[in-house]
């Protein structure tokens, strides 16, 4: 046995990815349809190896942990910068007030359990399902000046109260929303979110599933009487409000022309129509007799994510921008805000940042990019030398910080490299020339970071694991439904009746105040829809600062 510890002990590297390695297969593994996921797989992981008496450095963790600070804040940038704005207003007063009932609650709830302050720190964390605050408040923690001993024994229960009252959050915040909260609005939850789908311009007839989920295809029509001396302009004017086509280019004779839209058409014309295939389908006979045109065919096509960034289309809906001219030649296949999935609705309006999927001719294409913004194609290079900048730039601007006796009060290297990441990331929005980081490497520097940090948390915590979570287990359960149910109730209740919001963009926001995408998910199935994701984004981004920055406070509340 010996022979098996000696090298995970002298080479602790080793033990830290054997904790990753088993704390991921550990967060997949699904029990009555819920996983614990991988962050609670590492920490369990880590509790694990922990035992072996691996000592791995702070410097190890930190490192991963500002990596993982910097990808939320450049996710998050955009829609951050862009939620101060007064139609946001409702969704930012409920994820304020979501995120300060939290910490009152916690605050609450340790005094009347009589936690320590490590156990207090883990259960906000876990409770309000905010990873990041478990690293803010162990930064705290060690500003306190601890006894080593003393120190030790917290950032161990802070662990441990952490897992526990993850798990406890996380499935609490699944139920309380998905389940609890629809029966206290003041109307059902399908019922708003329909109502929201209508004033948005969704159609609720059997033209909705032949719009925007249809294939793109590209046919040629020999034209007959019935389109006979229209322009193309009036041609694809008859075209339903539902569907999407257009005259790509004409053949005339021997010529092919440009499909402008004041060109003439002519009997004998063979026009290439770009549109959806349902439509096409459908009203081919009419347009006149499908042949096939290699020659007019063969148009260089792609598809390409766009990212809004032209200041004079803020605002305006996805109806206004499909009638700008560079826009109609093309598709519009998906649109996502902060990584969200958005439901394409016409009355929708667009915000800096948000990436549009669109499709057409490469000409075309390259018109609606540079009308929108810019294009985020796929690429493998990290500008490294953003990222550490801003790494660097943001830690410095939270090292100030005010004393009092032995406590120390300032927002800390971890929230300074959150707000420098969230500033990176809008930067990024605004100009596309500087930071660019591919989603890959996102991926690496927000999972792997996170899941390295709390793996060694749990590697440090796991000889004392074990006896915290034995003394505070069921308390810290109690503790954590507590935290979870009445933070998101006193927002549900205040965003409804107070703030008279719709309910699918209320339980959104209070998914994304919450920092539970799995919330958000079974929201969304309760509610047969997407518009709880229209408020997801804000809530998101708000409350990814308040929480973590929530770790530091409640440990200077009760240390």
């Amino acid at each position: 046995m010996e022979v098996f510890l000696t090298p995970f002990r002298t080479h602790p590297e080793l033990a830290l990815f054997l904790a990753l390695a088993v704390g991921y297969a550990i967060g997949k593994i699904r029990i009555f349809g819920f996983s614990p996921g991988a962050v609670t797989g590492c920490l369990l992981a880590g509790v694990v190896v922990g035992q072996l008496g691996v000592v791995i450095s702070p410097d190890v963790q930190h490192a991963f942990f500002l990596l993982f600070l910097f990808a939320i804040g450049y996710r998050v940038g955009p829609q951050f910068i862009n939620s101060f704005d007064k139609d946001m207003l409702p969704q930012i007063y409920v994820t304020i007030v979501l995120c300060v009932t939290g910490l009152a609650v916690s605050w609450g709830c340790a005094r009347f359990f009589g936690f320590d302050v490590g156990t207090a720190a883990g259960m906000l964390a876990g409770g309000l399902t905010e990873s990041a605050a478990v690293g803010t408040a162990q930064g705290a923690l060690r500003n306190l000046q601890l006894a080593p001993a003393q120190a030790a024994l917290m950032e161990a229960n802070l662990a441990s109260a952490f897992a526990v009252a993850y798990l406890a959050g996380t499935l609490g915040a699944i139920i309380f929303l998905a389940q609890i909260a629809p029966r206290l609005l003041r109307r059902p939850l399908v019922e708003a979110c329909r109502a929201l789908e209508a004033e948005l311009g969704l159609a609720t007839d059997a033209g909705q599933d032949s719009s925007a989920r249809r294939d793109i295809e590209l046919r040629a029509f020999r034209l007959t009487d019935a389109t006979k001396a229209l322009t193309i302009a009036q041609a694809e004017a008859q075209v339903p409000a539902q569907f999407r086509a257009f005259a790509l280019r004409v053949r005339r004779g021997d010529a092919i022309l440009d499909g402008a839209p004041a060109l003439q058409l002519q009997l004998g014309d063979v026009v290439a129509v770009s549109g959806q295939r349902g439509y096409l389908v459908e009203a081919g006979a009419r347009i006149g007799v499908e042949v096939d045109d290699i020659e007019l065919l063969d148009v260089p096509s792609e598809t390409v994510d766009v990212v809004l960034t032209r200041r004079d289309l803020v605002g305006k809906t996805l109806n206004q921008l499909r009638l700008l001219p560079e826009a109609r030649p093309v598709f519009l296949r998906s649109m996502t805000r902060g990584g969200d999935v958005l439901p394409v609705l016409p009355g929708l309006r667009v915000r800096r940042g948000d990436v549009f999927r669109i499709e057409g001719s490469k000409r075309h294409v390259a018109d609606a990019v540079a009308r929108i913004g810019y294009a985020d194609r796929p690429g493998e290079t990290t500008d490294m030398v953003y990222v550490g900048a801003f790494i660097v730039l943001g830690g410095l601007i939270g090292i100030p910080a005010l004393h009092v006796g032995s406590l120390e009060i300032g927002l800390g290297i971890a929230v300074g490299v959150l707000l420098g990441g969230i500033v990176a990331g809008w930067l990024r929005s605004v100009q596309r020339a500087i930071g660019f980081v591919p989603e890959a490497t996102l991926w690496a520097f927000d999972s792997l970071g996170l899941c390295a940090f709390v793996a060694c948390v749990g590697i440090a915590a796991g000889p004392r694991f074990l006896a915290g979570l034995v003394e505070s287990g069921w308390a810290l359960v109690a503790a954590s439904l507590i935290i979870v149910v009445t933070s998101h109730l006193v927002a549900v209740l205040f965003g409804s009746r107070v703030l008279k919001m719709n309910e699918g963009i209320l339980l959104g926001t209070c998914c994304g105040a919450g920092t539970s995408a799995a919330a958000l998910a079974a929201v969304q199935t309760a509610a047969d829809s997407r518009v709880p994701t229209l408020g997801y984004g804000v809530g998101y981004a708000l409350g990814n600062v308040l929480l973590a920055l929530w770790g530091t406070v409640i440990v200077a509340l009760l240390a």
